[in-house]
């Protein structure tokens, strides 16, 4: 076999493995559409509201009483989080806060639901900073 076509395997290993665990679906994580999220986010009991995004994107517009803890600073940041609230996370296009979600349910929180799409399909209010 020629070293070529063995880097070449090895590369098309490494992509395919990159791809399904970056995009396989998350245990116990909710996909929410923006209608579904909404009443979700309306319920206020027990819902802690997460923007993952970075604090300039946040102060640009978020939903109302939501936290900002940027997926940067989220491993930092899990202890400010309950796991006996249910959990909704949004980011800007839905990337985000499936990796937040990932990271959350390795420190053992499974109550958790995201907007599928990001903000950017929400159609309730807004505030800005």
């Amino acid at each position: 076999m020629v070293w070529s076509t063995i880097v070449l395997i090895i590369a098309y290993a490494f992509t395919t493995w990159y791809l399904i665990t970056k995009f396989r679906a998350v245990k116990g994580l909710e996909n929410l559409s923006a209608e579904q999220f909404k009443e979700r986010v309306q319920q206020k009991s027990g819902v802690l509201l997460i923007d993952v995004r970075e604090p300039h994107e946040y102060k640009s517009g978020f939903i109302p009483t939501a936290v900002n803890i940027p997926l940067s600073q989220l491993n930092k940041r899990v202890k400010e989080i309950s796991s006996k609230n249910d959990i909704l996370l949004y980011c800007r296009s839905g990337m985000r806060s499936k990796q937040a979600a990932r990271i959350l349910s390795k420190h053992g929180i499974s109550k958790m639901a995201h907007l599928r799409g990001g903000i950017s399909t929400w159609q309730g209010a807004k505030k800005k900073k």
